[in-house]
């Protein structure tokens, strides 16, 4: 069953970190046969409030290849970077 990482980006504070992060992650998730759905900096609101400057959607082929890919070395750089450069929430969820 998929599963999918969900993005809620609160802020960018190192844009420059955050462009170099956006330039290699999505060659990096694809090592663990994840795929970036949507990249969205102007979500559309549809209910209720919603905050934040972009909201990302990724699907991996499962959990476990999703958590291998969060956990990995691989990724370990980049996610400092990211951490490094925004602020936001990240959720992982199984697909239906």
């Amino acid at each position: 069953m998929s599963a999918y990482v969900i993005y809620n980006q609160l802020e960018v504070t190192d844009p420059d970190a955050w462009a170099e992060y956006g330039s290699k992650i999505r060659t990096q998730m694809a090592d663990y046969g994840g795929r970036i759905l949507a990249a969205e900096a102007n979500a559309k609101v549809l209910e209720g409030e919603w905050s934040g400057t972009r909201n990302v959607i990724a699907e991996f082929p499962d959990m476990d290849a999703l958590e291998r890919w969060y956990k990995s070395d691989d990724y370990k750089p980049l996610l400092e970077m990211r951490l490094g450069a925004s602020q936001g929430n990240l959720i992982a969820v199984n697909g239906v």
